[in-house]
């Protein structure tokens, strides 16, 4: 595994350059840059500035490992849907063009209007239609496990099993209720065939059982990057460092 952050929240009044010689100096491999922050990375530059984006992450030792985009495909409106899948194929753009990975979407809820089971349909196909989209440039969708009905696990394992999709898969999100009876095993199980990406918190807190997540994550052979993504901090650049610690610590004393 590999230690990487999520601009939200320590990182996003940064720009980009202060972004990498940060990550560099606190020893960490990849960002994902969340819309709407600092670096002002968005799918709205033009060609110039994204070559110049690439190059100057390609002479760093930090990867532009994805765009966080809120990108939702849940609204019962289809030309709510559409409007987000167009955004999702913009970003698309920018993570070819920029040599990122992929790109994180989210559901966000299951709405009452219509039948769960529809919401489900209709966010794999919007998912399938990224996907396509996708593969012919190189770069995969993450969907997060993110939002109140949207997180819980069984129904992220459905969507997934709707999407069928190989350049689609899950964005784990380290949330309250990954954990069944104290552990994250049974969860982790069941979403781990779709697992590319990971969002981690705060690894010193005993809410969370990020031992066995990491002992998970290793006796599955997860060989991606674990991205942190946790509150501000008065300093961002001691609190790197001291994150960068625990999350040593913890992989040493899973192997």
């Amino acid at each position: 595994m590999k230690l990487g952050a999520v601009t939200y929240n320590v990182l996003k009044d940064w720009d980009v350059e202060t972004i990498i010689t940060k990550l560099e100096a606190a020893g960490f491999e990849a960002v994902e840059l969340r819309t709407e922050h600092k670096h002002g990375i968005e799918p709205s530059i033009s060609a110039e500035e994204r070559e110049k984006v690439r190059k100057r992450f390609e002479r760093s030792k930090v990867r532009l490992l994805s765009f966080g985009s809120t990108c939702e495909f849940h609204s019962p409106d289809p030309a709510v849907r559409a409007k987000h899948v167009e955004t999702g194929k913009r970003f698309i753009e920018l993570a070819h063009d920029t040599g990122a990975w992929g790109v994180k979407v989210r559901p966000n809820g299951l709405p009452k209007e219509v039948p769960p089971e529809t919401t489900i349909k209709n966010i794999a196909a919007c998912l399938r239609e990224l996907g396509d989209y996708g593969a012919g440039r190189g770069v995969e969708i993450w969907m997060e496990v993110h939002g109140r009905e949207t997180s819980v696990p069984r129904v992220c394992a459905d969507i997934m099993k709707q999407t069928r999709h190989q350049q689609v898969g899950l964005c784990w999100n380290s949330n309250p209720n990954d954990i069944v009876n104290g552990s994250v095993r049974q969860t982790f199980q069941l979403l781990r065939p779709w697992i590319k990406s990971a969002h981690i918190n705060d690894l010193a807190s005993p809410a969370y059982p990020w031992r066995e997540l990491f002992t998970l994550m290793r006796e599955s052979k997860y060989d991606r990057y674990t991205l942190m993504e946790i509150g501000e901090s008065k300093e961002p650049e001691r609190f790197l460092a001291y994150y960068r610690a625990l999350w040593t610590e913890l992989n040493r004393s899973c192997a």
